[in-house]
C-alpha cells in the first residue's frame, strides 16, 4: 500500500518499540510516508534513533514540548528539511506519579500546571508551528487521549484532567485550523501495555483485565491497532472528518458498567 506515499509526518513521543507512536509510525511507512521524530534527552535518544532509522526517518531531532525555542527550531529543520508538513502525530503526556498515585484533590499546582503543560498545552504549540508548514491543500494533526478523561479511573489521577483539557483542545483547534483544510482527531485508544503505562498507573494490570472481561470484543487492543485507524484519518478518504474522538478500545467505552 502506498495511499500515502510522499506524504511529510512528524512524529512527537516516541519513546519504544512499545509506544502508541511507533504503531502509528509502523502504518504510516508502510503506506509510503516520510517520517520525522523527536526524542527527549540521551537516554531517548539511544532508544529512539534505531527505531527512527529502521523505517528511513530523514529527520531525528531532540524536542523537549515545554520549551517554545525546541518547538520552534524542531519545525524549522522540517521545513529546511521538506519546505512543508502534511501530518502531525502528538503523542506526549506526562504527569508526576505522586499526582497519579494520590487522589486528585491533593494534587500540587505545579503538578498540575506540568501535566497540563506537557500533555495539553503541548499540542496546541505544537498545532500552531505545523499549521505554518501545511500545504493548501489542508493536513492532519492526531492525539492520542484515553477513556479517564470522561470517567473516573482509579490511578489514573491529574492525567484525566489533563487528557479531558487535551480532547477540549481537539475541537477548538479543529475549528480554528479547519478554514486552512487542516484535520484534527484525537483517538482514545484503550489500555496498552506501553512504558508511561505500565509505570505510571498503578493497577494497570487490572484495568487490562476489565477490557478482556467487559468489553463486548473482549481483548486488549495493540499500537498497530491504533496505527491503523491513525494510517486512515490521514488519507484524502477522511477529508472530512475533523474534531473527533475516536475510540480503539474493543468498545469498552458504549458499556455502563
Amino acid at each position: 500500500m502506498s495511499s500515502l506515499k510522499g506524504k511529510r509526518a512528524l512524529i512527537l513521543g516516541l519513546a519504544n518499540d512499545r509506544s502508541i507512536a511507533w504503531g502509528i509510525a509502523q502504518a504510516l511507512h508502510a503506506q509510503g510516508a516520510k517520517l520525522a521524530f523527536n526524542y527527549l534527552g540521551e537516554s531517548l535518544e539511544r532508544r529512539v534513533r534505531p527505531l527512527a532509522e529502521s523505517v528511513g526517518a530523514e529527520i531525528i531531532e531532540a524536542c523537549d514540548v515545554t520549551q517554545d525555542d525546541q518547538v520552534a527550531a524542531i519545525f524549522g529543520k522540517v521545513e529546511e528539511k521538506w519546505g512543508g508538513l502534511d501530518i502531525l502525530i502528538h503523542s506526549v503526556a506526562f504527569a508526576s506519579k505522586d499526582d497519579l498515585h494520590g487522589r486528585f484533590v491533593d494534587t500540587s499546582r505545579d503538578g498540575f500546571k506540568l501535566a497540563l503543560d506537557i500533555s495539553a498545552y503541548s499540542l496546541v504549540a505544537t498545532s500552531r508551528e505545523a499549521s505554518k508548514l501545511m500545504p493548501e491543500t489542508g493536513g492532519t494533526i492526531i492525539t492520542l487521549t484515553y477513556y479517564g478523561s470522561e470517567k473516573v479511573i482509579p490511578g489514573y489521577g491529574v492525567m484525566g484532567v489533563a487528557k479531558a483539557a487535551l480532547e477540549s483542545s481537539v475541537r477548538y483547534l479543529a475549528h480554528d485550523l479547519g478554514t486552512q483544510k487542516i484535520r484534527v482527531h484525537a483517538i482514545s485508544a484503550g489500555p496498552i501495555k506501553t512504558l508511561a503505562a505500565a509505570g505510571g498507573i498503578s493497577n494497570f494490570r487490572d484495568i487490562l483485565s476489565q477490557i478482556e472481561e467487559k468489553a463486548p470484543l473482549h481483548e486488549n487492543v495493540s499500537p498497530e491497532d491504533v496505527g491503523e485507524l491513525a494510517a486512515f484519518l490521514c488519507q484524502d478518504g477522511a477529508r472530512h472528518m475533523t474534531g473527533n474522538l475516536l475510540y480503539v478500545d474493543s468498545g469498552f467505552n458504549i458499556m455502563g458498567s
